[in-house]
């Protein structure tokens, strides 16, 4: 990674000393505007069509090299510079930027200068907008201020479990957790979208007497904002941190998982069960504890005597193996030593090095494991060799499961923790991208064009890596599954387009209980128009954590003679739609769009559907309704205005604008057809 440097001053400084009380100058600067005063620094450039990038530091110039989510170079656009009347202003395409004479930001509409948004005060004497307060070592604690509107509403920021679309009015922790993903970029009704282009760690407060952004230490505040609805914002959001590759075609289909196949026939048996009763099946998971010792990154023989065998068994039936891969190491393994002497692990900065008690094979408690530093390029690169030589050459495996990618360390004091790319506080968010990196990098080195990773954990930018997220280990009931909605949509407008849950949960689920039974199959149908179609679970009964741990059944002849037929239904369903999918998402690999989509995001001018929280549009044409309550056998849904909605079971169609109630008896999801779209629903 480059050392950071401090960005060049140019020429065309103007004193506002004689135009305001406040001693401050304003330049130009190599296209970019700046303003200079109280030892602060504040830069606004062009980056990218409609767009802006901010930088503020306190002690000097403005900083190059950090570790962020933009690229590295921000694609070509126009703009142009004034200064003049005590202030400077810096207009890209829909976007006009205006600092003051004091150093006050605002973002204004081009076409008709009414702001977009603002900086403001905490108070008219202390604290201003900005707010520096120092940590040690030339970091500091940044508060970055902004206004609060009333009819405002806020979307994105991430994955997260509260069940919220709109997130004005909460304080989210930016921080890495097992189904709370941390992604700093904003999406606002009022016409912007906002990155907080800092993996430190902090919080956003969506207050209504203001918005808040915090970093708990870092060396400037950094952020980027585009002006446009949120389809423009998202195709300008991924083309500055990175567009999604286009998804193989393989993984637009079924991915069969559980808590988990134990060996080579285990897996075998549920592949060849999948083919023999003629259901499609296109990947299925060995996940963790396959291994020798954690950190090996290698088949345990004994239990998974003949990889090659398998893995053409499973090209033979047209089945993707998909490897799980965790980035912590047991000290009983073969590279603990050797990464522990290179220094590829996280450190810390007070204490022993080991980050968290897990279990491994040969001991009868927990050892204490370290977690490899994806920060470090040496460390990524050692982790890439263990897995090419265990994993792709041998055998051709090209799909991993990135498990525990927070990562899960216990405690989490990010504090303590020191990173190759520096101390916890100021980069630890950024962990996951770089581990999804590891792989991307890995693959295409050696050739691979299709590159797909499962991941429980993302950052900004992650998507470019070609990382699916997917929403940890979640409950299994009703409540969760209502939940994951905003959680989906809410992660689309975070720029990761390849998203998944756990289909009937994780955390439990009788398959012999009526109960579970509905559950599943609501969850399966909602899985099949998701992004990604995943079925996973620790299912009862369950075994405690080790190495010899399974699960009950989970696949889709495990759930009765009534739930079983419908989950096939759906399968089939998904292998109909299957093109559609692919062209979906092919416009996220061109352009930036979502799978998932807000009903907003294709209907801007209709008021009421910023407000629907409870169905999607799966691509332009497909309006998703998901059953979300027990015993329901009707659904209401809200249609947007502008178009016309055709029932996708009955044929039945309806004006957009208001709600329909349609019936929704347990082998039916509600689907409308977006202006006489014809998608294969109906067998």
């Amino acid at each position: 990674m480059n050392q950071p440097a401090a960005h060049q001053p140019g020429h065309g400084a103007v004193s506002l000393a004689q135009s305001s009380p406040t001693v401050g100058t304003l330049h130009e600067r190599d296209g970019a505007l700046e303003w200079s005063g109280r030892q602060e620094t504040v830069r606004v450039e062009p980056w990218g069509p409609d767009a802006v990038r901010v930088r503020a530091r306190l002690g000097g110039p403005v900083l190059d090299g950090l570790p962020g989510a933009l690229l590295e170079e921000a694609p070509a656009t126009e703009s142009s510079v004034k200064l003049g009347d005590g202030e400077g202003r810096l207009t890209v395409g829909a976007l006009t930027v205006e600092i003051n004479a004091e150093g006050l930001v605002r973002f204004l509409r081009t076409d008709d200068l009414s702001e977009l948004l603002a900086e403001e005060r905490a108070h008219f004497w202390w604290p201003g907008p900005r707010l520096y307060t120092p940590v040690g070592g030339g970091r500091h604690r940044l508060e970055q201020r902004f206004a609060a509107y009333p009819d405002e509403k806020l979307y994105g920021l991430g994955q997260h479990q509260h069940g919220r679309l709109d997130q004005k009015g909460l304080v989210l922790d930016l921080v890495q957790r097992n189904a709370e993903v941390g992604i700093p970029v904003l999406t606002s009704s009022r016409g912007y979208t906002l990155l907080w282009n800092n993996p430190a760690i902090g919080r956003v407060e969506l207050a209504g007497n203001g918005t808040r952004w915090v970093a708990d230490s870092a060396p400037q505040i950094d952020y980027w904002i585009t002006a446009g609805d949120p389809a423009d914002g998202q195709r300008r959001y991924s083309a500055a941190t990175g567009r999604t590759p286009m998804l193989p075609r393989w993984a637009a289909g079924f991915w069969q998982c559980k808590l988990r196949y134990r060996d080579q026939d285990e897996l075998l048996s549920v592949a060849r069960e999948y083919k023999r009763r003629g259901l499609p099946l296109d990947a299925i998971v060995c996940d963790f504890f396959h291994w020798t010792h954690l950190g090996e990154w290698k088949f345990d023989p004994a239990e998974w005597p003949d990889p090659a065998a398998m893995v053409r068994e499973l090209e033979e039936l047209g089945v993707k193996l998909v490897v799980s891969v965790w980035p912590s190491v047991s000290p009983l393994s073969e590279n603990h030593q050797l990464m522990e002497q290179r220094g590829y692990f996280i450190g810390t900065q007070y204490g022993p090095m080991a980050h968290a008690d897990w279990p491994d094979k040969g001991v009868a408690s927990t050892v204490q494991v370290a977690f490899y530093d994806a920060t470090n390029p040496e460390a990524r690169d050692f982790l890439w060799s263990r897995v090419r030589e265990n994993y792709l050459e041998p055998y051709g495996i090209t799909a991993f499961w990135l498990d525990a990618c927070e990562p899960e360390l216990k405690p989490g004091f990010s504090e303590n923790l020191r990173y190759w790319a520096g101390p916890g506080l100021e980069v630890g968010n950024i962990y996951p991208a770089e581990n999804s990196r590891t792989f991307h990098e890995g693959l295409s080195a050696a050739g691979e064009t299709e590159v797909i990773t499962l991941n429980r954990s993302a950052w900004a930018g992650s998507q470019r890596y070609g990382a699916a997220l997917w929403s940890g280990d979640i409950g299994t009931d009703f409540a969760t599954l209502r939940r994951q909605i905003a959680a989906g949509l809410n992660t689309s407008l975070s720029g990761i387009p390849w998203w998944n849950t756990d289909i009937g949960g994780f955390h439990g689920g009788d398959p012999d209980d009526p109960g579970y039974r509905e559950v599943m199959v609501r969850w399966f149908q909602f899985g099949a128009l998701s992004p990604l179609m995943r079925l996973h679970g620790f299912r009862d009964p369950g075994m405690p954590l080790g190495p010899d741990m399974t699960g009950g059944p989970n696949e889709v002849w495990s759930y009765g003679e009534e739930a079983g037929p419908i989950l096939e239904k759906y399968l089939r369903l998904r292998e109909r739609l299957k093109p559609y999918v692919l062209d979906v998402m092919r416009e996220a690999h061109e352009e930036g769009l979502p799978v998932m989509r807000p009903l907003f995001l294709e209907f801007p001018g209709d008021q009421a559907a910023w407000s629907v929280d409870d169905a999607y549009l799966f691509g332009r044409d497909l309006l998703v309704a998901p059953v979300l309550t027990a015993g329901a056998t009707a659904r209401t849904a809200y249609l947007p205005a502008g178009a016309r909605w055709t029932d996708a079971w009955t044929g039945v169609s309806y004006e957009g604008g208001g709600t329909v109630t349609v019936d929704a008896p347990l082998d039916r999801i509600p689907l409308f057809l977006r202006d006489g779209a014809r998608l294969p629903v109906a067998e």
